[in-house]
């Protein structure tokens, strides 16, 4: 029953994305006939070798055309053909005669697809899935604290022992430790959205009580006292299907992930909008800039918007979503646009 209702969850995407889908990708002019797959490669950047939009690879790869069962079927070593007539691309592998046996998708079980290709670089998003991202200013009034360290340290690491208040035995033992950081604000309604929440680290409590005991389990940056606790988010990776959104989203930058001004590709960001305006996770948008203002015949004159990248949304909260930045020949920075492309 599993395997039918987690079948049922995958196609459904892909026939949305099939009716939104009605040009073929172009083909890059640098296109090769075939491509041999290593360690490494992501579905997003092999498509991009092949084509000028490379988010669109379940068209690519025929997935609104086959009945495929499970996203994880390219592995290393496997051989990819491009089909310039159909602007597709089919898989393959080397026999032991050296010729080349072209393969049709097939399932696999979940201990099988360890080694396949990802969608995006995974690497770049896990430290993202299970970490508190933002928290709303209910949970924040609610946190439990830390609100002391034994002897008076200063500076604890994993293995000491730390004091909380706010916990009661039935609320788990594994927390995490965060810090609120900034206040996200809407750029366009000064609405708040949100407060940031910077990771530190984990705890385990050994006693509860009106001051619990706990101790540290990991730790990522200083962590001290006032510093809040939250319990773990089940969040895990898995594979994306990129797609348009089905409605019209405008949304805005408002922050970089690290305090940064500007960034680049793999970079994290974060927008403004959420579950509540029709985003979810493998949304893609294009990125853009606002249109610099040129002088002519003595008037200012505004020129259009600059298209310059594309984003992948991979984790999305109420108001706001974090996404990964795919491709972007300028550097992005807060205030630009990430709209339906």
């Amino acid at each position: 029953m599993r395997k039918i209702i987690s079948l049922i969850c995958f196609l459904l995407p892909v026939l949305a994305y099939a009716a939104q889908t009605e040009t073929t990708p172009q083909i890059r002019s640098d296109a090769p006939d075939q491509y041999i797959v290593v360690k490494g490669d992501t579905l997003w950047g092999i498509s991009g070798k092949f084509f000028k939009d490379p988010w669109r690879w379940p068209f690519i790869w025929g997935m609104n055309k086959d009945a495929i069962k499970d996203p994880h079927w390219i592995y290393p070593g496997a051989s990819i053909f491009l089909d310039r007539a159909n602007g597709t691309l089919s898989m393959g592998r080397r026999a032991d005669t050296g010729a080349v046996i072209k393969l049709s998708p097939q399932a696999r079980s979940e201990e099988g697809t360890q080694n396949a290709i990802p969608s995006i670089p995974s690497n770049a998003i896990e430290p993202f899935l299970s970490q508190p991202l933002v928290v709303t200013e209910a949970l924040l009034a609610g946190a439990p604290t830390l609100v002391g360290l034994p002897e008076e340290r200063v500076i604890v690491g994993p293995g000491d022992v730390v004091y909380a208040k706010g916990l009661a035995e039935g609320m788990g033992t594994k927390w995490q430790v965060y810090r609120p950081g900034k206040t996200f604000v809407d750029p366009d309604t000064n609405e708040i959205l949100g407060h940031e929440a910077i990771y530190l680290g984990g705890v385990e409590v050994r006693e509860f009580g009106d001051v619990s005991t706990a101790v540290v389990t990991e730790a990522k940056q200083e962590i001290n006292p006032g510093d809040r606790l939250v319990a773990p988010a089940a969040v895990t990776a898995r594979s994306y299907l990129p797609r348009a959104p089905e409605s019209q989203i405008n949304a805005r930058v408002i922050s970089i992930y690290g305090g940064v001004t500007q960034g680049g590709q793999n970079t994290v960001i974060t927008l403004n909008k959420g579950e509540r305006d029709g985003l979810q996770s493998g949304h893609v948008l294009a990125l853009s800039s606002k249109g610099r203002a040129v002088k002519s015949e003595g008037k200012d004159i505004a020129l259009p918007d600059e298209r310059y990248g594309l984003l992948f949304v991979f984790r999305v909260f109420d108001k706001v979503s974090y996404a990964l930045v795919m491709q972007a020949r300028l550097p992005v920075q807060v205030l630009d646009r990430a709209q339906t492309p």
